[in-house]
């Protein structure tokens, strides 16, 4: 773990003036506050936090994020609280940790509607102080660096979610570097054979052909030097998953894949930047359709950069990227150059984008839309990458790439996007499906009286123009839709004895997230909410009582009348998972789950395998399943586990502590379910519970069938 002193010395490489004895006392704080925790390795907790705060400092970040980095975790998993943390270090720095507490509370790849909601509060808490993400960022890619003492499940779920959602995301905010780096670290997780035949084919490919990089980098230096043009060039083979990414986008061998390696130029100034490029586009030939200049035409995450392929030795594609430092600064910490310092002092360069402006491009449609529409347009911002075109004025509209004449459109005003009815891309009229290019012009016609139409939603990309045809259709329709909606919810609630009063269609509303009653009548009219779902909403025995009950004796369907059955302990499966049987002689049928690892040692005999599925209906609640809970080490807390359990009308059959911590208390519970359902309503209810740092399904393989 790096010290304190070290750690203030990495501070004061690019900020002499920082405040040293505020990093000491928040260090002391933070190393108090977490004494006796221990990380999953072993490891005292607080090596995490400090390791976090190092990051940061690499980004020459201002003291308050770093303190923020060291205390990070202190008012979730400590006795420290906010109005602790303000009166020690001020309230910049609680409400700093505040937000990287809320943020940690996010369970970002939960449901897609409590994913869409989360979403929406994650880019609240970036729009109060972009330096929140920039902690939460530093926390995630160290714990990706880390995260092999974690449980495989586990590391698959953070995996998946770093992949999903921080990696895009730091792209978006320009740290391109880290979005690399959380990208492979995911891969390495999620598809480790993969990332191993491409290192593997790496080391073949450098045996047969020798150091391609400084070959090529030399070739460079040596023209730049005959044009008397100072620069730094540096090369590097493109990380495994950016390969891997294009192999599977462009569906070719790695034999086939021309430009795994990239090279990149750092010179003085904006007209250097040019001249180096006719140097590179003199000496080698520039592939067609790989020239992007985003210095004339930046990202609007600050990024300037001149990008070119062109074809080095041997005809292997090489891409080159020139750009000033200045330039460059902003290309490795994205928004974050806004809090820089150079030489001691706050760096005011000229390249970087004003993180308020930049989240509010981002942002601005919060209150707009609903959930899943803002889920929608968040995503699509963060994975698009960007097309520019010209308004007939020469006036720029960035777009994402595969956007359509609608889509610039309803970029300019939803007023000419919704009164849109033709397009003219270079003076030439188009269709409205068209897919634009880079540095089209183009030109909408509008007419007085048009509306949207449904078919529009298939031809846009952009989350801001499909949000606004879905409302002004709903707009158009509404009448219609509120009118059906009743008359469905009517015949829902009628069909388990109940009235769809308006008490019970707002409450229902309000379960959903939906405004009030007459907008849940309109999406059940438009089948973007179904009638059994509200009813389910409200009444979740009564809908499910209304399927028939499946008889205890006979709830699996494939065996024949003499055929035995239980249920494999090693992998407990429940009604709704996709099951197989395994024959035993004289013990009848073990019924496995289908991903069981058990099942391994039967693939060479075929002939015990019995096709086998649950049968359709209502399972009554005897079905144990073992529950591996965490929770903290605190009065109350287990008793409140075991009735939070019994509310959702599961039984506990059994329950053991596996392991016992003067801070948490592991133990594993037995809980007797209907289905895959009723447990996934069991671990939600536990999951939300503040207490229960974590759930997850215990499976034992070592346990007999």
């Amino acid at each position: 773990m790096i010290d304190v002193e070290d750690l203030i010395a990495l501070v004061r490489n690019y900020n002499p003036r920082s405040n040293a004895d505020l990093i000491r006392r928040a260090y002391a704080y933070g190393m108090q506050m977490h004494e006796g925790q221990f990380r999953k390795s072993g490891e005292p907790y607080f090596t995490h936090p400090v390791a976090v705060a190092a990051i940061l400092t690499e980004q020459q970040l201002d003291d308050a994020t770093i303190v923020t980095a060291l205390l990070h975790d202190t008012i979730e998993d400590t006795k420290s609280t906010y109005s602790e943390v303000d009166r020690l270090f001020g309230p910049e720095v609680a409400e700093l940790v505040d937000g990287v507490t809320k943020l940690t509370n996010l369970q970002l790849s939960s449901t897609e509607s409590q994913q869409a909601e989360n979403f929406r509060k994650l880019f609240m808490a970036m729009s109060k102080d972009l330096r929140v993400i920039l902690v939460k960022l530093a926390d995630r890619l160290h714990n990706m660096r880390t995260i092999r003492s974690m449980k495989p499940e586990k590391q698959a779920q953070k995996a998946r979610e770093t992949m999903e959602i921080y990696a895009p995301l730091a792209g978006r905010m320009g740290m391109q570097w880290m979005r690399e780096e959380l990208e492979d670290l995911s891969f390495k997780v999620l598809n480790p054979e993969a990332r191993n035949s491409i290192i593997r084919r790496f080391l073949t490919l450098q045996k047969e052909a020798g150091d391609v990089v400084h070959q090529i980098t030399g070739d460079i230096r040596t023209e730049l030097e005959k044009m008397q043009i100072e620069a730094d060039v540096f090369g590097r083979a493109k990380k495994p998953y950016s390969i891997w990414r294009k192999m599977q986008e462009k569906d070719l061998a790695f034999s086939r894949l021309s430009d795994i390696y990239g090279f990149r130029v750092i010179c003085g100034s904006v007209a250097d930047c040019y001249r180096i490029l006719g140097v590179i586009h003199q000496r080698w030939r520039a592939v067609p359709g790989r020239f992007k200049d985003y210095i004339s035409q930046p990202k609007n995450n600050g990024y300037r950069s001149i990008h070119t392929t062109v074809s080095g030795r041997d005809g292997k594609r090489v891409e080159v990227q020139i750009r000033t430092r200045e330039m460059h600064e902003v290309a490795e910490a994205g928004v974050a150059a806004h809090w820089s310092y150079r030489e001691g002092v706050r760096a005011k360069n000229p390249f970087a984008v004003d993180p308020a402006k930049w989240i509010a491009s981002l942002t601005e449609r919060l209150d707009e839309e609903d959930h899943d529409e803002f889920l929608e347009h968040v995503k699509l911002e963060m994975y698009s990458d960007q097309v520019f075109c010209f308004t007939p004025k020469g006036d720029v509209v960035q777009l994402p790439r595969g956007a359509t004449p609608l889509d610039y459109a309803y970029a300019i005003h939803t007023r000419i996007g919704n009164s849109c009815v033709s397009a003219k891309v270079d003076g030439i009229r188009v269709p409205l499906w068209t897919r634009l290019k880079n540095g089209q012009s183009v030109e909408i016609i509008t007419a007085e009286g048009q509306r949207p139409q449904a078919s529009w939603i298939d031809i846009v990309t952009t989350g801001r123009a499909k949000a606004a045809i879905r409302r002004s259709l709903r707009e158009e329709d509404r009448g219609r839709f509120v009118r059906l909606g009743h008359e469905l919810a009517r015949a829902a609630f009628e069909h388990v004895g109940k009235k769809a009063t308006d008490k019970a269609l707002r409450t229902a509303a309000k379960m959903l997230g939906v405004p009030d009653e007459a907008e849940l009548l309109a999406r059940l009219g438009s089948a973007e909410l179904t009638a059994r779902k509200v009813v389910e909403t409200l009444y979740p025995e009564l809908s499910l009582s209304a399927a028939e009950e499946v008889d205890t004796a006979r709830p699996v369907v494939g065996l024949t009348d003499e055929q035995t059955f239980r249920r494999a302990q090693c992998c407990q499966p429940l009604p709704g998972e996709r099951i197989v049987g395994i024959t035993y002689r004289g013990q009848g049928v073990v019924v496995h789950a289908i991903d069981c690892p058990a099942l391994e040692e039967f693939e060479e005999q075929p002939n015990r395998w019995v096709d086998l599925h649950w049968n359709a209906g209502r399972h009554k609640p005897i079905h144990s399943v073992s529950l591996e809970i965490t929770i903290a080490n605190d009065a109350g807390v287990l008793g409140r586990i075991c009735t939070l359990i019994g509310e959702q009308k599961a039984n506990i059959s059994d329950l053991r502590f596996t392991e016992r911590k003067p801070d948490f208390y592991r133990l594993i519970v037995d809980v007797d379910l209907r289905d895959v359902e009723h447990l996934h309503m069991v671990m939600t209810a536990l999951e939300a519970e503040t207490d229960v740092a974590q759930v997850a399904r215990h499976r034992d393989v070592t346990r007999k069938p």
